[in-house]
Order: C-alpha cells, then structure tokens, then sequence
C-alpha cells in the first residue's frame, strides 16, 4: 500500500477497468491499448546467500526485487575489514565470520556462481575456486593424519623427507588407535545407511543420535575423536551425542561419492581465490543491480503485518531508527531463522502451523577468529581440523590459495604476511589456560585461548609450526558480544541438528498465500546448514512464488545429494523389510 492507501494492485485493476469502459463506449471503433501492467514486486527481507539468491532469480525472470538487508550484504558469508588496519594506501586486513566452504556435493550454488560475471572468467565466478590438495586431522601429542585430496588435473602437495616421515607415522599411530574390529563395524554401520530407503532415514535415523548409531561410548578414544566427534563438532557444529544420524550420515554419504568422483560439481574440498567479497559476493551484488535489483542496507525487519489472510506489509526500522512499513506484492523472508521467528505475530503463525514448528529449531555457536602473522607458518596446504582440541578448532592459511593478491602488498600495513583462519565451534568447554569455556573467556583471552590451542595441536612432536614472536594481530569475529560477562550473544548463530530437527524444517511455500520462506533453516535436501541449503531454499520459494502467479517463466532448478542409481534396488528391498518392522538387512545391531 502506498501512502495514499491505495495498493499498487488496486490501481492496476482500476485502470483496467477504465480502459474497458473506453472501449465499449466506443461505438465499435478502433480498440484501444490496454495499459500494461507492471511485473509483480517482491520484497525479499534479508541480503545473505538465500536473500541474494532469490533476488538473482526474480530478476531474471523479470520480476521487480527490492533486497532488505540490516547490517551488510552476503550475511555470514561475506569477509569484512579489520578497521583501521590499512596503511599506506593498502586495503584493511581481510576478515571473516568463518572461512568459506564449498565442497564438489554441492550444486545449486556453483550454478549460481557460474551465472556471476567475472572479468577474465569463462565461468564467471564459479572460476574463482580453488582446490587445496590436502586435510589433516591435527592430534594434541600425536603426528598429524594427512590426507591426500586428489582430483583430476590437480598437482598433490610437495612434502619433504620429514614430512613424508611424520605423515607414515600418524597413518600407522591412526590404524593402531582404531582396531580392527571396530573399523569394520563402522564400514558396516555406513552400509546399513547407504542401504536403507527414505523411510528407515526419516524416521529411525532420524531419531538416533549418531553417537548411538556407531556405537561410539562402546568404541577406543580414537573411533570417539575422529569418527564420531571430529565428523559432528568439528564440521558440522553439532555434538556427536545429539546429532541426527540421518543429517550426518547424508553428508558423508555425499562426501564419499564426490571422493570417488562421483556426483561431483568438482574436488571435495574448495575455496575462494580471494577474500569472500572480492571474489564473490561484490561481484554478484554488481551484477545484480544490472538486473533492476534495488539494495536496501540498514533496514532491519521488526514484524511481518498480516491481516485478511496476506501479508499486508513489512514493518522494518530504517538506517536512522525510524519505524517504517514497507509493502509488495510478495515477500521473501530470507533472514536467520532465530531472527525470522521473532519477526511472526500469532495471527501469521496460527495461518500455518509450520511457522511455530520453527520455536523447536536450534542454533549454537560457530564462530571464527583470524591470527595474521609477520612470517608464513610451515602448515599444510589445505584444512586442518584440530580434533583433539577443547574448542574443537578448524582452521586453513590463506594467502598461498590467493595467488593473484600479494597479501603484505595489498593488505594491512605491509608487515602481515598471511592470515590463519579459525573457526570455533565448541564454546562451552573449558579450555586449557584459563579453566574457562570461551563464553566466560573476554575477547582477549578467547584470542590467547584458541592460539594456545592451536599450538598444542602443531607444535606437538619436536616441531616449531607457529611462533608467538610471529604473531602481528587477531580479529574475532564482531558479531560475538558480552563475552566474559553473565549473558554473552552471538547476532550469527549456525543452525544444528539435534535428532528430530527434520520434521521441523519448514518449506519454501506457506499457507499465506504471499509469503515463502528462504534460508539455511528451510527443508531441502542437503538438510544442513550451509550455503548450498540456502541456495537450494531460496530456488524453491522462487519456484513457490512462480506457481503462485501462474508465471509461464521457467522453473529454477534445484539439484538433490547424489545418490548411488545401483543401490535402488537394495533400498526398495530395505523398504519392504522397514514397513514390515525388520532391520536393514545389514544391520548387526
């Protein structure tokens, strides 16, 4: 509705109807132009992965799109400035939320990045990933476990005598920590899942913890650390005693096929040539405004008004403070589902019963902090993920996967020479030098924390991998606050999957008939938080809102995990045993 109180829409009908009129008055003489009317608006709340997405394919489809965003476009997954840390003409010191993840499982979103120009790029953004040739799961006292991550055309790291040495000892220490048998009956717990229908996932596994699935309080310390913590906590921010099995087994499942090569948009394991907003989300903003896209920053969704059974307008608070309503023809909710549930009065949730669903959603803390050194640390050339640590830290240098920026040239005041990226994803563990868990910790002594950390997991066997005298500057991530105080916050929680979590994803599609839903929180198949989840939710409310308007434009895409086509038998076979009450014919209990 305009300020007038006229809606847009009312017009249009009423200038039809006029031009109606003219023509039947006119006596059967020449027919007369019916005006043409506008494309419908939306108004997509919220400027990260999911709201951008959903903008980029609106706008192609010829719809008006105005982004609503609060605080700064690309959301979590944007990189942002340390201030006041360039000199001399120099950009500030690149900083992030948490380093950028973008394995070959996904798909939705490479096809987003290809369909972004890029100078001097063939596949537009899309080009701007790189593979790291290797991982390493860190161990505190122990050899790091190096992986090879091979891909096709892809050059494996160069290691030394040394390396290669240390590499053989921490393979042989892993297959002597984990026995024999307790090895095979995680290969057969990983059949039972590959082999099991829909129906056994969605509802036994999906109901059983995954430290319950394999077994892990039976299991060698080890098995705990690498196969059940370092595959929940470390990676997929949730505790291995609460996580679904049905969202951890799904992932792995997909991660297994895209290292055999199968399924893959590319390698396993990518990430960005550059900081995130240089080699992406800048790029793509740019190209959006091409497309009619209009950009809102500093405007902050309060409440979604509904009245008649429609959303009537979108009650937000603008750059200077001031409460506004802005209105559309449909709007897309596209914010953190922790911030979305506030914005619901009890007349929308009572329209659909999905939306109070979304109160049983949970988030936790995943948080990243950056250490920016005078001299390259001897690491390795990809992620490492320290599953050892209390704070269960994952980590990867950056400025070797940049080759087109010269990181003391381009960045900060030309003494830093490299950025160490840290996620935290535990914060409610105590730590090694203050007793405390980094929620109690302040800023300062969380940075000390996760340095200290990180040094038991490198510095561990006769080797100096990182030094204190090497150490410029830190940067933690500035949406964390009140740390060290009786009530911390995080503005950027990351949504886990404690069992149950699946029944309570919302779709794209509400039952009102001019909102849709979008984010990392809405049902679609990757069921996990990240960006390709975002992406894929953002193409199904885009391709609710088409159906909606009987739109003839073409339908977005949204691709599924791979799944194994020679293993359908076996899954219907399983199907049969499931209704029948009988285990997967793998199952050994």
């Amino acid at each position: 509705m305009d300020r007038s109180g006229t809606t847009r829409r009312t017009f249009i009908a009423g200038a039809a109807a006029a031009g109606s009129a003219a023509a039947l008055t006119s006596g059967g003489g020449a027919a007369h132009a019916a005006p043409r009317s506008l494309p419908p608006s939306v108004a997509v709340l919220g400027g990260g992965v999911a709201g951008l997405t959903a903008a980029h394919e609106l706008a192609e489809r010829g719809l008006r799109v105005t982004v609503y965003e609060r605080r700064a476009l690309g959301g979590k997954a944007r990189s942002m400035d340390v201030p006041g840390s360039g000199k001399g003409g120099r950009a500030a010191l690149p900083a992030e939320h948490g380093f950028r993840f973008i394995p070959g499982i996904y798909h939705n979103l490479p096809d987003t990045m290809r369909r972004i120009p890029f100078p001097g790029n063939a596949n537009g953004v899309w080009d701007n990933l790189v593979a790291p040739p290797e991982m390493s799961f860190a161990r505190t006292g122990r050899e790091d476990l190096r992986i090879p991550l091979p891909w096709p055309g892809h050059r494996p790291a160069e290691l030394t005598l040394d390396e290669i040495r240390r590499a053989l000892t921490a393979f042989l220490e892993t297959i002597a920590g984990i026995p024999l048998h307790e090895t095979a009956y995680f290969v057969n717990r990983g059949l039972v899942f590959l082999t099991s229908c829909d129906e056994r996932r969605n509802e036994a596994w999906e109901r059983t913890p995954w430290w319950d699935f394999i077994r892990a309080e039976e299991m060698s310390y080890d098995y705990q650390r690498i196969l059940a913590i370092g595959l929940t906590r470390n990676i997929v921010a949730t505790k291995a005693e609460e996580a679904s099995t049905r969202t951890v087994a799904t992932l792995l499942e997909a991660f297994a096929f895209n290292a055999l090569g199968r399924g893959a948009d590319g390698p396993l394991d990518r990430i960005l040539n550059a900081p995130t907003n240089e080699a992406w989300i800048d790029p793509w903003v740019t190209h959006l405004e091409s497309l009619g896209v209009e950009f809102k920053v500093g405007w902050t969704l309060r409440e979604l008004a509904y009245g008649s059974g429609r959303i009537t307008g979108a009650v937000m608070e603008d750059p200077d403070g001031a409460g506004r309503s802005i209105t559309a023809d449909h709007y897309i909710s596209a914010i953190p589902v922790e911030h979305a549930r506030r914005t619901w009065g009890a007349a929308l949730r009572a329209a659909d019963p999905q939306l109070g669903r979304c109160d049983k959603l949970e988030t936790d803390w995943m948080t990243g902090i950056q250490f920016y050194l005078t001299e390259r640390a001897p690491l390795l050339h990809g992620h490492l993920n320290c599953i050892d640590s209390p704070w269960s830290l994952t980590a990867i240098q950056q400025a070797e996967h940049w080759p087109h920026r010269d990181f003391p040239q381009d960045y900060g005041d030309g003494v830093a020479v490299d950025c160490v990226s840290v996620d935290i994803s535990e914060w409610d563990r105590p730590g090694i030098l203050y007793g405390k868990t980094a929620k109690q910790c302040t800023r300062e002594q969380v940075a000390r924390e996760v340095w200290a950390q990180l040094k038991a997991a490198l510095n561990d066997t006769g080797r100096q991998v990182l030094k204190d005298s090497a150490l410029h500057s830190w940067f933690l991530d500035p949406g964390v606050g009140g740390l060290g105080t009786p009530h911390p916050t995080n503005d950027d929680e990351l949504l886990i999957h404690p069992v149950g979590t699946f029944h309570n994803r919302p779709s794209a599609a509400t039952k009102v008939p001019n909102l849709f839903l979008s984010g990392d929180y809405v049902a679609v198949d990757i069921d996990l938080a990240t960006m390709e989840g975002a992406n894929a939710s953002a193409r199904a409310a885009v391709n609710a809102l088409l159906d909606r308007i009987a739109s003839p434009a073409a339908r977005c895409t949204v691709k599924p995990l791979f799944r194994a086509p020679e293993l359908d038998h076996l899954k219907r076979h399983d199907r049969t045993r499931h209704r029948l009450g009988l285990r997967n014919v793998f199952d050994l209990g």
